[in-house]
């Protein structure tokens, strides 16, 4: 990463993990592409996409607005906004309608996420993983040890069950080439936190996306989560690590990131660490209102220190 400008970062996910790592690389004056998973079939993108089809926009909304122009809080908040009650427009947030009238209006979702960029005031790229909408499923052991498959990423984040396994369909899915060549001209490569497996594993699952990730000649910086969720309910955290090799498993990271509250087991968190070729690095990044949130301004220092910009 030479001095003379800031260093190139992709960061993967969707949702609100991508946002806070968003938000921490432009804390550092960077500005980041943000590779978006496209798999989401709940909620208002669910809706959007069963009725016009299409890649559901709502994570990519997010990540918008998380690297939209802080001097301009009100369209940023406008994009965020939903509409109240049961009706057609109940639920709705008016960046995702946005996000779909301009694909329909500009032929495409790569050119409505850079006009959108544009009117935010955006500080770096929102892309998807794919170019086109994708379906996630899991298999996923019960109580009882039987395992069942179970279609739909809302689905899958709300599983009661271990998940073992997730797959996208189609499994050939071409990746979106502009995140690809974003990912080969990189400086360093973000994983997380979020969802692990219906926000960060996806990922791994997109061939093409997969090995220029594998293949890149970046540093790649994996941040965990703060807490378990549905999906990775009882969880270990060396599991989440060792959940990733099994998905990818030519994957080499260079540091693993955590915060101190989550590090039970230093010794098998640092094995597991690696186990993929890095190194764990305990850092305080949490919020400090006990919440499983990231605080901004401390992911980001962390990120400063661990991606060498002073």
């Amino acid at each position: 990463m030479g001095a003379e400008r800031p260093p190139r970062v992709v960061a993967f996910g969707g949702g609100h993990g991508l946002f806070a790592s968003l938000k921490a690389l432009c804390l550092l004056g960077i500005e980041p592409t943000a590779v978006v998973t496209v798999a989401d079939d709940g909620g208002s993108s669910g809706r959007l996409r069963r009725e016009f089809g299409g890649i559901p926009p709502g994570d990519l909304r997010q990540a918008l607005v998380a690297l939209a122009d802080p001097a301009d809080p009100v369209s940023a908040a406008l994009f965020q906004h939903r509409f109240p009650g049961g009706g057609e427009l109940g639920g709705h947030a008016v960046g995702n309608l946005v996000l779909a009238g301009l694909a329909d209006i500009l032929g495409g979702t790569i050119p409505a996420l850079e006009h959108a960029a544009r009117a935010l005031g955006c500080r770096g790229r929102v892309l998807p993983m794919a170019s086109q909408p994708l379906d996630i499923e899991a298999d996923v052991a019960g109580a009882l040890g039987n395992v069942v498959t179970i279609h739909g990423q809302h689905a899958v984040a709300s599983t009661k069950g271990r998940v073992q396994r997730v797959r996208l369909t189609p499994s050939d899915a071409p990746a979106c080439a502009e995140a690809v060549e974003a990912v080969s001209l990189a400086d360093a490569l973000v994983l997380g936190p979020g969802s692990w497996f219906t926000s960060v594993l996806p990922h791994f699952l997109v061939p093409e996306l997969a090995d220029a990730i594998v293949s890149a000649p970046a540093r790649r910086i994996l941040v965990l989560n703060l807490s378990t969720d549905d999906e990775t309910r009882g969880m270990p955290f060396e599991d989440h690590l060792h959940a990733l090799a099994d998905h990818a498993p030519a994957l080499k990271v260079d540091v693993v990131l955590a915060d101190p509250h989550i590090v039970r087991d230093h010794t098998g968190l640092s094995r597991a660490a690696e186990s993929l070729g890095g190194r764990l690095v305990v850092a305080p990044v949490a919020a400090s209102d006990g919440t499983p949130r990231h605080d901004q301004k401390a992911l980001s220092a962390a990120l400063r220190t661990v991606l060498g910009t002073g």
